[in-house]
């Protein structure tokens, strides 16, 4: 039998709630079929397993091809340095390139094929981007760090649902702006790609939002349907694609029509994230499309406010290592 390559998780905000959940994660090992390596610092790791009386052995590895041993008796971990020592809940500046450093590591040994799929920790925007960091997030990141010349698609997905914001980390006036029959034409298309490499569906259907109230009726309340929506539809329709839309908003998350399709293509962030939260708030996880590699991530933040008192809920992290492993099985590059 051929060894499993580990999935990498990375350090995320070093003093938010990441390093804890990716501690419970492993506590909860048996839940995986494939073993995970973290991007982290050990003695970071060590002091939150201390703190929170966490019973985790932490063995630091330089060739991943131990990691799988490894991970039956202790967390493996590829080591990152810190320059300060974090302080739960504390923002440092001076640790914000280390949180990057785990990044770009990650997605080195992906590129590699050293690692089957990336799950991120959740990042503190607003520190990275005082330390230069000039990427809206994660996803636009990752995509760079690919050298794929790819427009990223975030997918967010719960049991029963996923979802895919056309716009992402922009105001609502600004997402309106950005919205064109190309970008929905393109993120459309790469999601239903995605659906069959990633998700092992033959014939994905699509469900298109509309943007206003009930989607629009017919250029009486908005004219971005007939301007921009419909005519996409139209087009991913000739592709072949199974289409329905454009949908209005407030109905098509009802459990009636959520099994009619695969993902639904929202027109912006809150549109996608509202549904996904409301019926799994713990479990949701975020999903890149695109990449050459697998990425997920928890559908949380950094919980600067409860990090280091032990309460943080590993459950969407645990999903997201298992969807990863899930891609990963269905791209073929699980085992090495």
């Amino acid at each position: 039998m051929l060894a499993q390559k580990p999935i990498a998780i990375t350090m995320g905000e070093p003093s938010g709630i990441g390093g804890e959940i990716t501690l419970k994660s492993w506590l909860r090992r048996s839940a995986f079929s494939v073993p995970f390596v973290a991007i982290d610092n050990p003695d970071r790791l060590r002091n939150i397993a201390h703190d929170l009386g966490f019973s985790v052995p932490i063995e630091t590895v330089s060739d991943l091809k131990y990691a799988a041993v490894l991970f039956p008796d202790a967390l493996p971990v590829c080591s990152i340095d810190l320059p300060s020592k974090p302080q739960p809940g504390v923002l440092n500046q001076l640790n914000a390139n280390a949180a990057i450093a785990s990044i770009d590591k990650a997605a080195n040994l992906a590129k590699a094929n050293s690692v089957s799929a990336i799950v991120t920790n959740p990042i503190h925007k607003h520190n990275l981007y005082c330390a230069g960091f000039t990427y809206p997030g994660h996803t636009e990141y990752l995509a760079h760090l690919s050298g794929a010349n790819i427009e990223p698609v975030m997918m967010l997905a719960c049991d029963g649902l996923r979802t895919v914001p056309i716009t992402t980390h922009l105001s609502l006036r600004e997402a309106i702006s950005e919205l064109s029959i190309e970008r929905i034409v393109s993120q459309s298309r790469i999601t239903a790609r995605a659906l069959e490499q990633d998700f092992g569906l033959s014939a994905p259907r699509l469900a298109i939002a509309g943007l206003n109230p009930h989607a629009g009726e017919d250029g009486a309340i908005g004219d971005e349907e007939t301007k921009f929506i419909t005519p996409a539809i139209n087009i991913l329709r000739k592709d072949g694609l199974q289409i329905t839309g454009p949908l209005p908003p407030d109905a098509m998350f009802s459990a009636t029509t959520r099994p009619t399709f695969d993902a639904a293509i929202c027109m912006y962030h809150d549109q996608a994230l509202i549904p996904i939260k409301t019926l799994d708030f713990s479990g949701g996880v975020n999903v890149t499309l695109g990449l050459p590699f697998v990425r997920t991530s928890p559908d949380h933040g950094t919980a600067l406010d409860i990090a280091g008192k032990g309460v943080a809920d590993e459950t969407s992290m645990v999903a997201a290592v298992r969807m990863a492993a899930e891609i990963a099985r269905f791209r073929g590059v699980e085992a090495q």
